[in-house]
């Protein structure tokens, strides 16, 4: 397993990113500039069709499409009138021919949590959770995106009986105003901003009680700079917002209009290409500005397992529950590793490397619950 000290000295390019760097490259040549922006008089209206007929006329990475990610965005924002008919569909998910196939691969962790359960007998479960989308719903405005009182209740329920931490996208103060649980770990930043517990429980007793670590320290003043830019270059684009995550910037495209997208791209870019020590990543709904060092939510799993003493062991099942494509870094640390259980939420069929699925925050709440029925069982402590 690669040390900690050795996971903050790499700088790494995930595979998601290759489809944006190079539209961001394609973007800067003057030869191509012309087909990506939108002509003067058309003002920040972008039309899709010449939009299209650009990014299909240029391969990237070995043959992978520009517009692979734009239909990455279309997917993870659709519009109004898309998402009314997503959430009817979803209705009907079960009985989907492609979802049930999608399920054999990745059974629901509901209805297999007794074989979850065997196979972390004898060993120390420690829960890893997302926030939005896991733990709370997805809604148009980031900022009220409240987890419920009865996932709070069972949050801090299996933090009486687990080491439990929160790896969010977000800055780490705010994930921690909404969960508002001073005995979990909080990592902020998608791990780069991690926080020990404030609340002395039976688990913290651990070398990991306390402990600080932000790896992208440096960055901070680039990433100010960058936060003040895109706030004003952004303020033309309706329904656009920024969100300072301290180590990461969001730039959230939930409510802006599918047709300005590439404007809101290339404003971006705009901004980023004097910044080539941070890189553009594309999560749910949202474009993430990061630091272009080797750290994402796998690299915040393990140091917080190596922190709590379990870096080594055999003897551990880390659990992890996530709903974005962030959260399969934790999950390919998972695989790799060979121990615990991935979990994703979703209702659909998605390319994942979790082992199990779950379809909502509700029955993620459920999940827990019925992990703390089973740990209060004498039976479990066999």
């Amino acid at each position: 397993m690669i040390s900690i000290k050795e996971m903050g000295k790499q700088n790494v390019i995930v595979p998601e990113e290759l489809a944006v760097k190079s539209m961001m490259a394609i973007a800067a040549d003057p030869a191509h500039r012309s087909a990506l922006l939108p002509p003067r008089s058309a003002g920040l209206v972008v039309g899709c069709t010449s939009y299209k007929r650009f990014v299909t006329q240029h391969d990237v990475g070995g043959g992978a499409r520009i517009n692979a990610w734009v239909d990455s965005m279309r997917a993870s924002s659709p519009t109004h009138a898309k998402a009314a008919a997503a959430l009817s569909a979803s209705l009907e998910a079960s009985h989907d021919e492609k979802y049930h196939k999608w399920v054999k691969q990745h059974p629901s962790a509901l209805s297999n949590f007794d074989d979850i359960v065997a196979a972390s007998k004898g060993k120390q479960i420690v829960m890893f959770l997302d926030y939005d989308g896991t733990l709370s719903p997805i809604v148009d405005d980031p900022d009220r995106a409240f987890m419920s009182d009865a996932m709070r209740e069972a949050v801090r329920d299996a933090a009486r009986h687990f080491p439990t931490a929160i790896v969010s996208g977000r800055c780490r103060d705010k994930v921690f105003s909404f969960v508002r649980l001073r005995e979990l770990y909080y990592a902020g930043s998608h791990g780069m901003d991690i926080k020990g517990p404030s609340k002395t429980t039976k688990h913290t007793k651990a070398k990991g009680k306390g402990v600080l670590f932000q790896p992208a320290s440096e960055f901070l003043p680039m990433l100010d700079e960058v936060h003040k830019a895109l706030l004003q270059k952004t303020e033309l684009i309706p329904g656009s917002r920024v969100e300072n995550n301290t180590f990461s910037l969001s730039v959230h495209f939930r409510c802006v209009d599918e047709k300005i997208w590439s404007s809101l791209a290339e404003m971006v870019r705009s901004v980023l290409k004097d910044y080539p020590n941070l890189r553009l990543t594309l999560g749910r709904k949202v474009l993430e500005v990061r630091p272009s060092i080797k750290w994402d939510k796998g690299k915040a799993l393990e140091f917080l397992l190596e922190s709590l003493g379990f870096g080594d062991r055999n003897d551990v099942f880390p659990v992890y529950i996530g709903d974005d494509r962030t959260d399969e870094d934790a999950f390919m640390v998972l695989r790799d590793r060979g121990q615990g259980a991935g979990i994703l939420v979703s209702k659909f069929a998605k390319e994942t490397h979790a082992s199990y699925s779950i379809r909502e925050p509700a029955e993620v709440k459920e999940f827990l619950s019925r992990l703390v029925g089973w740990k209060r069982l004498p039976s479990s402590k066999n």
